[in-house]
């Protein structure tokens, strides 16, 4: 019968998890109140307690305070946790309430719960008469394993120190395949300088390129004895953190007793132990001094420590070396593994170690009919970490059969492109668990560690067939992608210098170009905005045209003010899609240049205008005398004896930039010498209904581009030259007469021409209401 305050700790639990669950609750909830209104700004304690369920919604309400409310699928902040998680999680509550047990039940509880764990971890992974060490930190057990070591072979080191140390420095033996960081943190948490860490080259002749090379490793050993050095530890891998090989553990059992080192192991590749069938290179761990395990992470059991099983006789060095404590409550970290792993039972654990391992195996089945696909695994029957990466032969797939710019630059444009292929892949089957590795001297990989992953992201057989799938629907993209880049390279420099070709191998796509107008007699700083200018709009442009390219700038990488072109398709038109961008860009270029001279004309006939209204205006002083312009005898000789006046007004042609009389304009009630409107030629392609622009047609020839440097397209900016700005003398009046636009994008540009003038000639008219009596 379980009493009450122990089934009340997993009723709280429960219900924690619930409130922390319900998203949709709390978000109601934060809503109506102002609790939670603020919680990611610190604040004082409240002046009276909460309740439970209350700090609880304001932990979720951090848990989620960056989501938006709108968003109808917010992203998962933590991972799935299932019913074997539940009891890991309970067993750091139940460790809390353990731990007010009186002190002599409190010990022999924790006693049988850590000779539980030990035997039963022991049995697992086949470690016969080892001890367990648990802790937070994956690292920790090896610093405390390295510190028995010392306390071991130096008799003083307990009462002495650090200063027995300088009589035989120690050295640390780790694999260049291994953890970067973890020699440092060894010397780092013992105060051991640097230099007793050495790091051991891997293979680059024989065997695996991430196995530690044993040969030289003896001849470091030796000369470090030699020089007075003693030889402490070597760390090996069985499974390195990036490509999951492992070290030839049987011989480098043999060297360390040779030399009496101490074997340390440590891998994902350990979590096989458990199968009936593990090989024996993981195998020949069992006989290593000791070594790490993270149960946690191999079986989806989170806030689980990891666990480091070693081997020694002497218990007073190992409480000295902090493997073991007298303290009970530090025996309950130990409660969430051991509650978890009667949970899963012995044949729960080995199905979940299996079920990984086959979903390596079945990747790598599928993948070996890629061509081009290249794996890389230790074991092609038993290894459970796969990787894989597009290759391709550079130099025999350039369309045009030149093959002079593919040397330069290869490898740092396959790693784009895989590292581009690793996140596609991530974001289409996130429950598959892929991710990008960079490896020394091979570049970047796409990693498929199913033993790290499937647990909890409860990948399965059904996840792999579709990453197989995503992956199948990839490769024809980045196989013709990487098949254009020189058509387009070259391409681009038949219309050089508009069309600049800009070298961004950190851009996974067909690749970068830069619009240069052609203007001189500017400065520096004029021209850098000019080319802003036109590729921002050219960007727009393009963004605008149907077609399944995506194209994208202006701040991408080190180059500025460029235009990014994304991955292609194989029947892509290169030709067709240089040729539109070097159209739109002159066509943007032309009519910039063409607004600015229209804009100077209007301001120039204006003026002209301005001088004929001025000439008017004496000539009318002098015909109708002075008296006429007096106010009061004026309107009495106009009554006796009317002035009669024609009409006499001045239109302005744009196209000539002259003033010309609007006499025969008022006598045809036509405008004058004004040519009849003529579409522009346009050059349109020779595709299928609903085909895309830049696609090539399988029957028909090769097509033209949409946009050709002969005529203007409908998405380009037109401007007729017979524009005309008619200024009479009686109301100076100012009108642009645009018969048509021939574009939309025009009538911004159209409008601020016409706002200019209209000011200008309000000018003339109040220059003229001076004159007038």
């Amino acid at each position: 019968m379980v009493d009450t305050p122990l089934a009340q700790v997993g009723k709280n639990l429960t219900e924690a998890m619930r409130i922390l669950g319900d998203g949709q609750q709390v978000l109601e909830e934060r809503t109506e109140g102002s609790l939670f209104s603020r919680t990611s700004i610190p604040g004082p304690l409240q002046a009276d307690g909460q309740d439970v369920a209350t700090i609880l919604r304001l932990v979720h309400s951090l848990i989620h305070e960056e989501e938006e409310e709108g968003d109808k699928n917010p992203k998962p902040q933590m991972q799935n946790v299932g019913e074997q998680g539940h009891m890991a999680l309970l067993g750091h509550s139940l460790a809390a309430y353990i731990s007010v047990l009186k002190r002599e039940r409190l010990r022999k509880l924790t006693t049988r719960i850590m000779s539980d764990t030990t035997l039963w971890l022991c049995r697992l992974f086949r470690y016969e008469n080892g001890s367990a060490y648990f802790h937070e930190d994956d690292r920790e057990g090896v610093v405390k394993v390295f510190r028995l070591v010392i306390n071991a072979n130096y008799d003083d080191y307990a009462s002495e120190g650090y200063a027995v140390l300088t009589s035989k420095q120690p050295v640390i033996y780790q694999s260049a395949s291994g953890r970067p960081e973890l020699g440092p943190h060894l010397c780092n948490q013992l105060g051991l300088p640097l230099s007793s860490l050495c790091t051991v080259p891997c293979n680059t002749l024989f065997g695996s390129q991430h196995q530690m090379d044993i040969a030289l490793l003896e001849n470091l050993v030796k000369e470090d004895i030699e020089s007075g050095k003693l030889p402490l530890l070597l760390i090996a891998n069985a499974g390195t953190p990036g490509a999951g090989h492992t070290d030839k553990l049987g011989r480098l059992r043999d060297l360390c007793d040779q030399y009496k080192m101490w074997l340390h192991v440590e891998g994902v590749n350990l979590a096989t132990l458990v199968l009936g069938e593990a090989t024996s290179a993981v195998m020949a761990a069992t006989r290593s001094d000791s070594m790490t395990l993270t149960p946690g992470s191999w079986l989806g059991l989170p806030a689980v420590t990891a666990v480091t099983l070693y081997r020694h006789e002497d218990p007073a060095l190992s409480l000295a070396a902090g493997l073991t404590s007298s303290q009970p409550v530090e025996k309950l970290r130990a409660l969430p593994l051991w509650l978890s792993l009667q949970h899963l039972g012995n044949s729960g654990i080995i199905q979940k170690i299996r079920h990984a391992t086959l979903l390596s195996q079945q990747l790598l089945q599928q993948l070996k009919t890629m061509s081009s696909i290249k794996t890389s695994v230790e074991d092609e029957i038993n290894s459970p970490v796969v990787l894989l990466k597009f290759s391709h032969k550079m130099n025999e797939v350039s369309s045009s059969g030149s093959v002079d710019a593919y040397c330069a630059g290869e490898k740092d444009l396959l790693d784009v492109f895989n590292r581009w292929l690793g996140d596609q892949l991530a974001q289409m089957v996130p429950a598959s668990g892929v991710d990008v590795v960079e490896l020394e001297d091979e570049g970047t990989w796409v990693r498929f560690n199913p033993l790290l992953t499937a647990s909890d992201l409860e990948t399965q057989s059904e996840d792999v067939d579709n990453l197989v799938k995503k992956l199948l629907e990839l490769m024809p993209l980045m196989t013709s992608t990487m098949s254009f880049r020189q058509d387009f390279k070259e391409e681009l420099r038949k219309h050089s210098p508009y069309l600049r070709y800009i070298e961004e191998l950190s851009w996974p796509g067909l690749g970068a170009v830069r619009f240069e107008p052609q203007v001189e007699g500017i400065d520096d700083s004029r021209r850098e905005k000019e080319i802003k200018k036109i590729n921002t709009e050219l960007l727009k442009k393009l963004q605008e045209l149907d077609t399944d390219i995506i194209f994208t700038g202006l701040e991408f990488g080190s180059e500025k003010d460029c235009i990014f072109i994304s991955m292609v398709a194989d029947d892509v038109d290169v030709s067709e899609l240089v040729e539109t961008i070097a159209a739109l860009g002159r066509d943007i270029e032309e009519n910039g240049r063409l607004l600015e001279n229209m804009t100077e004309v209007v301001r120039k006939g204006i003026r002209e205008a301005e001088l004929e209204l001025l000439k008017a205006n004496d000539e009318r002083l002098m015909e109708e005398g002075m008296l006429r312009q007096l106010p009061l005898v004026g309107s009495v000789l106009n009554w006796f004896s009317p002035v009669e006046t024609s009409i006499k007004g001045r239109t302005f042609n744009l196209a000539a930039g002259s003033l010309d009389s609007t006499e025969v304009t008022y006598s045809t009630k036509a405008q004058a010498g004004r040519p009849a409107l003529k579409d522009s030629p346009i050059l349109s392609s020779e595709r299928l209904q609903g085909q895309k622009l830049f696609r090539r047609s399988g029957a028909a020839s090769e097509s033209f581009s949409e946009y050709s440097s002969i005529g203007q397209s409908e998405e380009s900016i037109g401007i007729h030259p017979s524009i005309t700005i008619n200024v009479t003398e009686e109301d100076s009046v100012c009108q642009l007469n645009p018969k048509e636009k021939q574009d939309s994008g025009l009538e911004n540009q159209y409008e601020q021409v016409k706002d200019e003038a209209f000011l200008e000639e309000r000018k003339l008219e109040g220059q003229e209401d001076q004159t007038a009596p």
